[in-house]
């Protein structure tokens, strides 16, 4: 599935608790989130809360940031057992020839 936030497209990863379509996406991602490779949300107490991921091979990406790590964020620091999200920026098409 994808979903356009503010004229950028995603693709769904991830929808554990299939909460990514009551979000209100349009109203909580902001230009911040516009570098990040990935938008992680999870769910507590009736709010969602985001955060940036960078693909491994991002020259930005560190460990805390890293989408490979995604599972071990989610069991850290994510209620237990919360429905989350996960989305991937899919790259604008390059023209072709």
């Amino acid at each position: 599935m994808k979903v356009i936030i503010k004229d950028k497209e995603y693709e769904v990863v991830k929808d554990y608790g299939e909460t990514v379509l009551d979000s209100n996406l349009e109203e909580i991602v902001t230009d911040y989130y516009d570098n990040f490779d990935y938008i992680v949300g999870d769910w507590a107490y009736g709010k969602v809360r985001l955060k940036g991921f960078y693909d491994k091979n991002h020259k930005y990406v560190k460990e805390h940031n890293n989408i490979e790590n995604v599972d071990k964020y989610i069991e850290n620091n994510c209620a237990y057992g919360c429905k989350y999200f996960i989305l991937k920026k899919i790259e604008e098409n390059k023209q072709k020839d």
